[in-house]
């Protein structure tokens, strides 16, 4: 008799598109998830693993946090559905005041206010923050980074570096958006400065988009001047900063937003991930003169929106999720655990042959296998029999990321570290 894994696989390859899941020959890739709780998931076939994944960074408090459950549970009974931009909900409206105290109302001591542009997932908030911008500076251009991920909407795509995503869509592209390298220290900044100007310099580019951390890209941390760099050009030239925090947000790298380390207030901030702890919602935060001289006030038909757009069901989530993440103090746990994280692996992690860097900030870490001939994939692979669920990030597929939820404690990244040293030896 098929197991339950194999029926839903079986199932998926009959009726879902085939690209939308790897499925390996021999069963040893994926795993069907069954349940989630904190650090934990179960297969569909009873097996438990340690989540190091945050389930892509969106469990940020725990997975089926008690209290977002409870908040998602209240609001399912009595609104599950509302009209976002034509009759809309409190807990919509007191989301938004929310983000806006969490960001710029706290990053500038009360001297601005955010407006928000709520959306489904994080590439709609990139392309919300993109017509933002436009409208904003009448310029069409966009900067971005290579290595950069910023989805993959025909506007993102604009931005998101990998040809992979957008070598098949090219034709259809419109190709608005030139990249310039992202740096990996402070020798790049000049040469880079130098690229920005140039760009910037002919007026057409009316915003610079950028992840503070890039984690698809191979969890790279730029230099500590990269992004006041960003903000003084940008300033310089006329063009918004827009900074995609919809990976790094919520407590991710040892603070609320990942743009505080570089002390760096943006333009528009993009969230998403773990802004619910799991339900698809995401948010543009801008600097609200900005966001009010850029779009025009409704006259009874918004030129941006979305049937799902602010759903009670996922503001209600947010708003526990929020509150969660901060009276548990997770971003200063994050801050401790990921300097124990990468410690532990550059203590323990090393064999003849084997080159290795550790890299990251918070519960943002990535050990990335220099000299990669698959086995990054191959010892991911491995530690998922060992029951921990890990993923590869970069063009190369040889970052092997730790994203966990940001309730882990360091018995349980210890134990995955020294099962990933077996795994890779």
């Amino acid at each position: 008799m098929k197991s339950k894994s194999k029926r839903v696989l079986d199932l998926l390859r009959s009726f879902e598109s085939p690209n939308m899941l790897w499925i390996e020959l021999d069963g040893s890739w994926p795993i069907v998830w069954e349940r989630a709780k904190g650090t934990r998931v179960w297969d569909a076939d009873g097996r438990e693993y340690i989540d190091l994944t945050a389930a892509f960074g969106v469990a940020a408090a725990g997975h089926a946090n008690p209290r977002v459950v409870a908040a998602g549970r209240r609001q399912l009974r009595v609104l599950p559905h509302a009209m976002g931009d034509v009759h809309p909900h409190a807990p919509k409206a007191e989301l938004a005041r929310e983000l806006s105290q969490i960001t710029f109302e706290r990053w500038s001591g009360g001297r601005f206010s955010g407006k928000t542009i709520f959306n489904n997932s994080g590439f709609e908030a990139v392309e919300a923050a993109l017509k933002t911008a436009l409208l904003g500076t009448g310029r069409r251009g966009i900067v971005a980074f290579t290595g950069g991920y910023h989805g993959l909407g025909y506007g993102a795509l604009n931005a998101t570096h990998r040809p992979f995503f957008r070598a098949p869509f090219q034709s259809q592209l419109g190709r608005f958006g030139r990249f310039a390298p992202f740096p990996k220290c402070n020798e790049d900044l000049p040469p880079l400065r130098a690229r920005l100007r140039k760009l910037l310099a002919g007026q057409r580019c009316g915003a610079v988009v950028v992840e503070p951390i890039q984690a698809r890209g191979g969890i790279k941390v730029p230099p500590p001047d990269f992004l006041p760099m960003l903000r003084a050009l940008c300033d310089q030239h006329g063009a918004w900063l827009v900074l995609d925090e919809i990976y790094t947000g919520f407590g991710r790298t040892g603070n609320w937003f990942a743009c505080e380390a570089s002390g760096v207030m943006p333009d528009l901030i993009c969230l998403g991930k773990a802004l619910t702890g799991g339900f698809p919602l995401s948010a543009c935060v801008g600097r609200a003169d900005l966001m009010d001289a850029a779009w025009p006030a409704s006259t009874g038909e918004a030129i941006h929106t979305s049937t799902f757009q602010g759903n009670p069901v996922g503001c209600a989530m947010a708003l526990a999720q929020i509150a969660e993440i901060g009276s548990r103090k997770l971003p200063e746990h994050a801050a401790a655990s990921g300097i124990f994280l990468l410690d532990l692996m550059r203590e323990e992690i090393s064999r003849p042959g084997l080159r290795v860097e550790a890299r990251g900030r918070g519960l943002m870490a990535g050990l990335e296998i220099k000299n990669d001939d698959g086995l990054a994939m191959r010892a991911i692979k491995k530690m998922l029999r060992r029951g921990f669920i890990l993923l590869p990030e970069g063009a190369r597929g040889n970052v092997i990321s730790f994203t966990p939820p940001l309730t882990i404690s360091r018995t349980e990244l210890a134990a995955a570290v020294r099962a990933l040293k077996e795994s890779l030896s």
